[in-house]
């Protein structure tokens, strides 16, 4: 008896630190007006805050290749930025907030190639405190201080600092903690359908 118990107390401290242990997480406007994929940086992989849990997202766009059709992120073997979907579109912000600070790195890698810190980006707060970094910027179309709605232009997407192609990274955080970034499938219907 003191077995089961000793395991079914287990069971129960294991499942509530489960729950308590969640990473938070926080609900994003699409940074683009068509379809993109994602991949992201899991537990671990980058400390800083802003890069933590963050997500590296590019345009992709249904392509005929002998028949067949597949998405893909670029066209021809996609060693020129301008090669990629995503190169000089949109960014779109992902929240009604302010911003906070930019800065600008105005060489463009090519791809396939490493580039060297600073990332241009943009700095983003909302009212609740949530905190949106967006890596990879180019063009910049606000400045620190404008006030900034979902969805409106806030850049357009580039190929600077630590970057081996066109793509945005936004990373997310609420005071020394990193979020994990779901973006709003409705807004992205609304988008998309246009």
């Amino acid at each position: 008896m003191k077995t089961i118990l000793a395991v079914s107390a287990a069971l129960h401290f294991s499942a509530a630190s489960a729950v308590t242990s969640e990473i938070p997480t926080v609900l994003a406007h699409p940074i683009f007006g068509q379809p993109f994929a994602c991949t992201e940086h899991w537990q671990g992989n980058v400390k800083e805050l802003g890069d933590s849990l963050g997500t590296d997202c590019v345009i992709q766009q249904l392509v005929e290749d002998h028949g067949r059709t597949w998405m893909r992120s670029y066209k021809r073997d996609g060693s020129r930025n301008e090669d990629w979907y995503v190169w000089d579109k949109e960014v779109l912000s992902p929240c009604s907030c302010e911003v906070q600070k930019t800065g600008e790195n105005p060489t463009p890698n090519r791809p396939g190639v490493l580039g060297k810190p600073p990332a241009s980006y943009v700095e983003l707060k909302r009212d609740d405190g949530v905190t949106f970094v967006l890596a990879h910027v180019a063009k910049l179309a606000v400045k620190p201080g404008d006030k900034v709605e979902s969805g409106q232009v806030i850049a357009r997407v580039g190929n600077n600092g630590y970057s081996r192609h066109p793509h945005i990274h936004m990373g997310a955080y609420k005071g020394n903690e990193p979020m994990q970034i779901h973006f709003d499938q409705v807004a992205m219907g609304r988008l998309f359908e246009k």
